[in-house]
């Protein structure tokens, strides 16, 4: 691996490429409008973007793009090449400071949630100088901000860069308190670690479920699934680990710090962590991770599946958030530290998250709702629907002693008053593990567990820097003004841990008591995608994200009818998909082998009456009725997806479709199942799971 420091962002224009090719004097005035988060001046960005573009063409790049992140959860491009014609009938290579830092791609076609009309299709982006621009295929990708004609936001990386501002501001205040006057920047960073499966293409092709939904809507159970635990942690297979080393090389080339990767358990499925970095850069980097394990995928001749629950009784994919908030000077405001300003300063911090968690579990929950990972939380593999916090028992013991005024009992008895004596030492793996948390504590980090394996990560990491940056404003204002800022700080902190210990839960979130226990504490219980959204417009989540201008009001309601709309296209695909499945592929089939049976009887008796036919009999009878039950089934779908034109509201649209729709599906789906089980495998129209699972050797 002797390259691997030349290959490491051989494709992006990073720090050390500016530093090399710009004049000192603009890559200092760069460095500054980044770390303050001014607008480039024009004459810097001419020079920048002169300077990217030679960097570029020497790599064999002839086009540029403003590279955003709609509202679709994919990103999106619009390629311009440099070329611009000269006096004498040639060609030059140009690219300006204007042309680097506005774009303006359609806006009509990309989800709006009414803010636009569709005949309004000027939109504009805006380069985001804090994440660098790469080369992709050849086209160097200039990472931006997309917003309307009229100023109103259209896509996830800007109120992103609004809530890391926010945090920033608001965490300022707070280390200014315990005399960190030195930190000028505090960043919140993400570790997401991604998880897929990888199956043959030639057997996902014969799946239209797959292709058109990214689920299978049919299968029955193979023989063989996850149970023996024998594919978690087990040898990767060579076809696998030639993907992944082609995977890596291709996210190395772009500075994408991928670091970890392993066999996850179930059959088929695998996870990749990167190291932690800056949560925009961080965003912008799983966006592209997701994109290149498909493109590499296919050229081993596999498909990536990144859909939540490709298959039904397996573990599905998510995708670990794992949050920190870190200062200009490195430091981990989430790790506990061994001085009593560290103490202090960490049991602050920690309380505002767990303040914040309480307050906003709606939001968080709404953040990863979709209509993929509602199958999949609250399954053996996810964590519950129901928010709450894992902190291990000894730091759970620590905030109980705070609240009660009390001695810590831990090697020795500690008197625990804030900001004078000592807390106990916490080293950063204290506890086990709680896989069933959906938002667990891990020595210096949160790891938030909800994510499914498709979703940007951008949306929890607005909701998490915002609620979190609300807390601490909260906190700072009592602060600033108290003339004891110790005894101030103590008693802050014992009232936010006694008013909000209700969302710490160190058990097993998997129980049924659990469930007893969280709706005696008042924790919601949003179990679907519709349950959750209303959430988002309810006042008091208006009054956070509009007071910190991280959304306006009219933003907020347009991504709220955005995420509902989504929600009923998918459902109504999904339902379209598996009518087109049962009436061309599984009862032609079905019907063909009822034939062969009805053949074979009628031969056996044509040969001697005596014969037995019971067998083919009895399968006959069975299959002719679950082939009428799945026609039925069928029938009663189709008619539910004509009522759904009669619903005008969005929010009542969805409702019919989790609670009817999709109801049916799964009824249609359970028929067909069983059908699978008696039907002779040469007639069964596609590959079952044991061919998908086990297809990659």
């Amino acid at each position: 691996m002797s390259y691997l420091p030349e290959l490491f962002g051989s494709m992006v224009f990073n720090e050390s490429v500016m530093k090399e090719r710009l004049p000192k004097e603009t890559f200092k005035a760069l460095k500054k409008t980044i770390a303050d988060g001014k607008t480039l001046d024009p004459n810097v960005a001419n020079v920048v973007a002169n300077a990217m573009k030679d960097w570029a063409i020497e790599k064999g790049v002839t086009h540029y793009t403003h590279w955003f992140q709609p509202m679709t959860g994919i990103t999106a491009e619009k390629h311009d090449s440099f070329i611009s014609p000269s006096a004498d009938g040639h060609v030059i290579m140009e690219f300006s400071g204007k042309e680097l830092v506005k774009g303006e791609p359609d806006a009509s076609s990309f989800p709006s949630g009414g803010l636009r009309a569709t005949f309004e299709a000027r939109g504009y982006t805006a380069w985001d100088p804090t994440s660098y621009a790469f080369i992709k295929d050849g086209t160097l990708c200039i990472p931006t901000a997309f917003c309307s004609y009229t100023g109103e936001v259209l896509d996830k990386k800007t109120p992103l860069l609004r809530s890391m501002e926010v945090i920033n501001q608001q965490a300022l205040r707070i280390l200014k308190l315990f005399g960190n006057d030195s930190v000028t920047r505090v960043v919140t960073t993400v570790g997401p670690e991604q998880e897929y499966f990888l199956v043959d293409k030639e057997v996902y092709d014969q799946r239209k479920d797959l292709i058109y939904t990214g689920r299978t809507l049919f299968g029955a159970k193979a023989p063989k699934g996850q149970e023996l635990d024998d594919h978690y942690f087990g040898a990767i297979k060579p076809r696998v680990q030639a993907f992944m080393k082609d995977l890596n090389e291709e996210l190395w080339k772009l500075g994408i710090l991928a670091k970890t990767e392993h066999n996850e358990v179930a059959p088929a499925q695998h996870e990749l962590a990167p190291i932690f970095t800056t949560t925009n850069i961080a965003t912008d980097h799983n966006q592209l991770t997701m994109e290149l394990m498909k493109k590499v995928a296919a050229r081993h001749g596999m498909v990536c599946i990144l859909h939540e629950k490709p298959f039904a009784g397996v573990n599905g994919s998510g995708k670990h958030n794992n949050w920190s908030i870190s200062t200009s000077s490195g430091t981990n405001l989430l790790d506990p530290g061994d001085s009593p300003k560290e103490n202090a300063q960490f049991l602050l911090f920690l309380t505002a998250v767990i303040k914040a968690v309480d307050e906003y579990q709606d939001l968080l929950r709404v953040s990863v709702a979709s209509a993929a990972n509602d199958h999949r939380l609250g399954a053996n593999e996810a964590p519950p629907a129901i928010i709450s916090i894992f902190l291990g028992d000894e730091l759970t013991d620590i905030l109980e002693s705070i609240e009660t005024d009390s001695a810590y009992s831990a090697k020795e008895k500690t008197e625990l008053e804030i900001g004078v004596d000592v807390l106990p030492h916490f080293p950063k793996d204290t506890t086990d593990r709680n896989r069933t948390s959906p938002f667990a504590f891990t020595g210096n980090k949160f790891e938030f567990r909800m994510l499914g394996s498709t979703l940007s990560i951008a949306g929890p990491n607005i909701v998490l820097n915002t609620i979190v940056a609300e807390e601490l404003r909260q906190f700072a204002d009592q602060l600033e003004g108290a003339e004891d800022f110790n005894a101030a700080l103590g008693e802050l902190i014992r009232k936010a841990i006694k008013e909000h210990k209700r969302i710490i839960f160190n058990g097993d979130g998997y129980s049924d008591t659990w469930k007893e226990e969280a709706a005696k504490r008042g924790l919601l219980n949003l179990t679907s995608t519709p349950d959750a959204l209303p959430y988002f417009i309810s006042k008091k989540n208006i009054e956070l994200f509009t007071h910190h201008k991280i959304f306006t009001e009219e933003e907020m309601h347009s991504r709220y009818e955005i995420l509902l709309e989504n929600y009923c296209k998918v459902l109504n695909i999904e339902a379209l998909t598996m009518l087109d499945m049962i009436k061309k592929e599984i009862l032609p089939a079905v019907c063909a082998y009822q034939k062969e049976l009805s053949d074979t009887i009628a031969g056996k008796k044509a040969v001697s009456s005596s014969l037995d036919c019971s067998v083919e009999e009895t399968l006959l009878q069975k299959i002719a009725s679950l082939s009428a039950c799945l026609y039925k089934k069928s029938q009663a779908l189709e008619g539910l997806l004509l009522k759904v034109k009669d619903y005008d509201s969005m929010q009542e649209c969805a409702n019919f479709y989790r609670h009817s729709v999709f109801a049916t599906m799964q009824e249609a789906r359970a028929v067909a199942d069983e059908l699978e089980m008696l039907t002779a495998q040469t007639y069964w129209p596609f590959p079952t799971y044991g061919d998908l699972l086990f297809s990659v050797r």
